[in-house]
């Protein structure tokens, strides 16, 4: 009495002695499978680790490349979000939908924020083979329109293919108060005083592996660990800091000449390469003023200590596998993202969310705050001196496609397979070269088709080749480059590379000419000596464009984000009480407009106490709060910039509704009035406004649970009271519609 059941391959009898059961087949791993762990540094330059001809103590990371080997000629895309497409797709970043930071899409294909389906990632791939996935750290591959916590999910690490994640979305993480999430939800921490985000990012790789071996010890797995070191702020212990003190002040040539030297001796670079000059706004070192030097050195230790303690970090990891007996069959990948960041402009800043949006710092309010940077009283970031350093011998920086923004260090430790340790490899490749090494190591191909979605070809050439052969011709031949308009193309040893001055016309960009092969640091241009071979060189690029969607050019940056702002027509907004954090890019666009936000409640017997509502942090935020018998509103416009309103709060028995009212005044200013019910309890006049996307943290109700606005409360601050509900209520932006104001700020720079 057989009968078909679907997929069941047995028979079904009156009894099971005379039935024959079936189990659907278990996916086995390809033989010899390794664990495989992708370590990805953020913002970290080519010369920044001590196997790369640095200063900076990083003994753990250094210790894989004396077991593997590091790579000299490896590139990115010179900004995160793209280089992460690229990594694990395998895949060029404008053809998969990622060709700029998530929060810069446009609408166009290959811009679209997020991964295309078309494209399926490394874990997507490698669960088919029975890897577990886990994914620890920054994922910034999600449209900011999918921030909130109701998703939609399918573009969060869980949707595209770990089984686990613990990290952030985007960008900038405060490293103290950070805004994490956990699978597919936001969550609120309560961090004590010892601790860091990247030491709770290693905790949580460590618990997934100590979780899996435990659980699935004959099954390989992925992990995928993210970092927000070294992007800015630069926030790490201040033992760390203070055994840095002194090392940088030489100043930034003599660093400079010293890491050349150093990678000389190494054999990283060739022994013919120089120095490329200083970039335009670098001072000589001694031209800079020694009153504003303490500042531009303490700026610099800091982000040294923080590179040391990530090491330090990635050390505990290491270790880690290597106590449970892991390490020798663990395939390790460590990497950066992009190129050193010249976001800290010439002097750096100890609030650079407002350094960089709507207000410059002088050097005179981080030489009054030395003490502060990397601590949680500051959002640090080092002068752009520093960072052509980070980049040694190299020209510019992150977000430029000259080999300061592209070139980047590579190493890999796999003991099993890597039998020349410590070698350095000069073939060219490119990070989109990852996940095909990966698959050719393990034997497997990548899908043809991907849960119903047609795949596009691998677009990298496996570097597995040079694992153990550092004479072997360069597979690769041809690769381009794009971010923010400039353009650059590599093909054969001979590079084209054109930067693009926001603004200005695509058509009157100057390209250069260099052949890598003898001039690494991009110094002599043979534009004029070799015009055939630069034209031909342009032609192959706008081929390369065409084919992986690069087009349309593109050099707008936050006015993309203002763009898409302007399509969000919702002008009133209800939360609640013990509701999920909304992320600050998710967050209703108050910028330079009037708005009003209602709080209503119902107080306890003994009296209301805490957080109605927290937006931002206390380097740019508002709270409105109860505490001690007075209703209290806190604006900060900057760090040393504060605006408040206290008033006696003695409600009476019922239902409590509290409005705040902002008024518009003028540019970037206005008035704001807190009334309970229809009576007014107090003003301020705020003579200036930061724009929504200044902030550094989202907004809470009824809690202030990420960097606190204010000092008066320790937090969260939790609202003793019932009920609570908020209404935000947004009148016309300045410009006339939502998301206006994003644009007046951006013409004011």
């Amino acid at each position: 009495m057989s009968r078909d059941n679907g997929e069941f391959k047995g028979s079904i009898e009156r009894t099971y002695e005379t039935s024959v059961p079936w189990w659907p087949p278990v996916a086995l791993p390809p033989q010899g499978a390794p664990n495989i762990v992708t370590i990805v540094l953020d913002d970290v330059g080519f010369s920044d680790l001590g196997c790369y001809g640095s200063e900076i103590p990083t003994p753990h990371i250094d210790a894989l490349a004396a077991g593997g080997v590091r790579y000299a000629n490896f590139h990115v895309t010179a900004m995160c979000s793209p280089t992460r497409a690229c990594l694990l797709t395998g895949r060029n970043a404008h053809a998969v939908g990622v060709g700029i930071i998530a929060e810069w899409s446009s609408g166009f294909p290959g811009y679209q924020g997020k991964v295309s389906r078309r494209a399926a990632t490394i874990p997507e791939v490698l669960r088919e083979h029975a890897y577990a996935t886990y994914a620890i750290g920054k994922w910034h591959l999600t449209n900011i329109a999918d921030y909130g916590s109701a998703g939609p999910h399918e573009d969060w690490p869980l949707g595209r293919g770990f089984s686990r994640w613990y990290g952030f979305h985007g960008a900038l993480a405060d490293q103290w108060n950070p805004e994490l999430y956990q699978d597919n939800r936001p969550i609120q921490l309560n961090p004590g005083t010892d601790y860091h985000l990247s030491t709770d990012l290693v905790d949580h790789a460590i618990g997934d592996v100590r979780d899996h071996m435990t659980s699935a010890p004959r099954r390989p797995f992925y992990l995928y660990l993210a970092f927000g070191a070294c992007h800015w702020p630069h926030h790490v212990p201040r033992a760390y800091i203070e055994r840095n003190r002194g090392r940088y002040d030489v100043g930034w040539d003599a660093i400079r000449e010293r890491r050349l030297a150093k990678q000389l001796e190494l054999g990283l670079v060739p022994p013919a390469t120089r120095l490329a000059p200083r970039n335009p706004g670098v001072e000589a070192w001694f031209d800079v003023p020694a009153e504003v030097r303490p500042l531009l050195v303490r700026l610099q230790e800091t982000y040294a200590a923080f590179l040391e303690h990530t090491d330090a970090e990635i050390g505990r990891l290491v270790g880690h596998l290597d106590r449970i007996g892991q390490l020798e069959n663990t395939l390790i990948i460590l990497m950066s993202d992009n190129g050193a960041s010249a976001e800290g402009g010439p002097t750096g800043a100890i609030n650079l969310r407002k350094h960089m949006v709507y207000e410059e710092e002088p050097p005179s309010v981080g030489l009054k705050h030395l003490e502060a940077i990397g601590s949680d009283r500051a959002f640090n970031h080092y002068p752009f001196g520093w960072a052509q350093v980070s980049n040694t011998p190299l020209k510019w920086y992150k977000k430029d496609t000259h080999g300061g923004g592209i070139r980047a260090p590579l190493v890999v430790h796999w003991p099993k397979r890597i039998t020349h340790g410590g070698a350095i490899r000069g073939q060219y490749h490119h990070v989109c070269d990852i996940a095909p090494t990966l698959y050719e190591v393990l034997g497997i191909e990548a899908p043809r088709e991907y849960r119903g979605a047609p795949q596009l070809a691998m677009h990298g050439t496996s570097l597995a080749y040079t694992f153990n052969d550092g004479a072997a011709p360069t597979r690769k031949h041809t690769q381009y480059f794009e971010i923010l308009g400039d353009r650059a193309i590599w093909h054969r040893g001979w590079k084209a590379v054109s930067r693009h001055v926001k603004g200005s016309d695509f058509e009157a960009d100057r390209w250069e000419l260099y052949c890598l092969d003898r001039d690494f640091a991009e110094i002599d241009d043979l534009a004029q000596s070799e015009p055939k071979r630069l034209r031909d060189l342009i032609d192959l690029w706008w081929v390369e464009a065409g084919k992986y969607g690069v087009l349309p050019l593109d050099d707008r940056d936050w006015e993309r984000a203002a763009a898409r702002l302007r399509m969000n027509t919702i002008t009133r907004y209800e939360y609640f009480g013990n509701m999920a954090r909304v992320d600050r890019l998710s967050a209703p666009d108050i910028s330079d407009r009037s708005y009003t936000i209602t709080a209503e409640f119902e107080p306890p017997p003994t009296g209301a106490e805490g957080v109605l509502v927290a937006w931002g942090s206390r380097f740019a935020g508002f709270a409105l709060y109860i505490k001690e018998g007075e209703l209290k509103y806190e604006y900060v416009y900057s760090e040393s910039v504060r605006h408040t309103i206290s008033a006696p709060f003695s409600p009476k028995p019922g239902k409590v509704a509290i409005r705040l009212e902002f008024r518009r005044t003028g540019k970037s200013a206005g008035r704001v009035t807190v009334k309970l019910g229809d009576d007014a309890m107090g003003s301020v006049e705020i003579a200036r406004t930061w724009p929504t996307h200044g902030t550094t943290a989202g907004l809470n109700i009824g809690e202030d649970a990420g960097s606190p606005v204010s000092d008066a409360y320790r937090r969260p601050f939790r609202l003793k009271a019932e009920n609570l509900r908020v209404v935000v209520e947004l009148e016309a932006a300045a410009g006339g519609d939502p998301g206006a104001a994003y644009q007046a700020v951006l013409r004011e720079q």
